[in-house]
């Protein structure tokens, strides 16, 4: 069965934007007669026919937006999910909210729902095993407008809602050194991700300043508190333990902090321990735990904001928006 041609594969062969395709082919006054016409000649060339699905989503509103997360448990994404509700509510939308589980498949079939349920846009935070991105180029194919929130992908041409994560490492690490530390062990996110190359970066930097040399063993892949107390047990019986942690969140920080105390070290006076995220389990841990703020509840209203912004635009030849949230350092005893 032949595929069926879409604008995409027009703007490809012209070295034109989705965008401008789209406008050309509704004979937009706004593009030249020049680009209108090779546009629809190639259209018909390559036997293009309109996309029934993106027409009903352009004509008709449902005032829903759709929401993509990776973990409602997880204490930053359910902060962020309250700060989309409190904007979407104020402005009289219904929100849709998917948990992708951190899988690719699943996220790829909560896109499909949100289009055949023809919601009005689209906010996501795609999963780290999330590599093929077509699902969400579809999306910006049917015309929805498509907001990334704390994790972003810089080659789809879409507005985004970052954390400042390469100052909030590089900030949590100078603390760490600022406490006395030597040794610091970076407990990572994938690299795949923006999050885990910017505060793989903030750590670089924050060591390079200091004059410590940067040792790539004492870098681990490991984002999750299951992960962290396995690797843990481990880490922290070398001869050349580390002296300091900074973990990529405040549950494989904690995961840090129930193997210390296990092997009987004190923290913060033989270790000191430093999250990412501010969460509830931060303030409630013994000893509390240093910590990152994130800000969650105001991306949320950010990326929100920006998302009605776009579907009051009625426009697709926007340059892509970056916002970014500056962190906060939350001192506490673990340092």
């Amino acid at each position: 069965m032949k595929r069926q041609v879409t604008i995409k594969d027009i703007a490809q062969k012209l070295g034109i934007s989705v965008s401008t395709v789209s406008r050309a082919l509704k004979d937009h006054p706004d593009i030249s007669l020049k680009t209108r016409q090779a546009v629809q000649e190639l259209a018909k060339l390559l036997g293009y026919k309109p996309n029934l699905i993106a027409l009903k989503l352009k004509n008709s509103q449902t005032n829903t937006i759709g929401v993509i997360i990776p973990e409602i448990q997880h204490y930053f994404f359910s902060t962020i999910l309250n700060g989309i509700e409190e904007v979407a509510y104020k402005n009289n939308y219904n929100v849709m909210v998917f948990q992708s589980n951190e899988s690719y498949m699943r996220e790829v079939l909560n896109t499909q729902t949100l289009l055949a349920n023809r919601v009005d846009g689209v906010l996501a935070s795609f999963s780290k095993n999330t590599h093929d991105f077509s699902h969400f180029q579809q999306l910006i194919e049917n015309e929805i407008p498509l907001v990334f929130f704390d994790r972003e992908h810089e080659d789809l041409p879409t507005d985004s809602v970052i954390v400042d994560d390469y100052s909030g490492a590089m900030n949590a690490v100078a603390h760490l050194i600022d406490r006395g530390c030597k040794r610091i062990a970076f407990y990572s996110a994938p690299q795949h991700l923006m999050i885990g190359k910017k505060r793989l970066e903030g750590y670089k930097a924050a060591l390079k300043k200091n004059n410590i040399p940067f040792d790539p063993d004492l870098v681990y892949s490991c984002d999750t508190f299951e992960e962290s107390v396995k690797i843990s047990r481990s880490v922290l019986k070398k001869h050349n333990r580390p002296d300091g942690v900074f973990a990529v969140n405040d549950l494989t920080a904690i995961g840090v902090l129930k193997i210390a105390k296990q092997l009987g070290l004190k923290v913060p006076e033989d270790i000191k321990i430093v999250g990412f995220e501010n969460s509830r389990t931060s303030r409630i841990c013994e000893p509390e735990l240093t910590t990152v703020d994130q800000f969650g509840f105001d991306l949320g209203k950010k990326a929100t904001e920006l998302l009605l912004k776009r579907i009051k635009q009625d426009a697709f030849d926007h340059e892509a928006e970056k916002q970014v949230v500056k962190t906060n350092l939350i001192i506490r005893d673990t340092t």
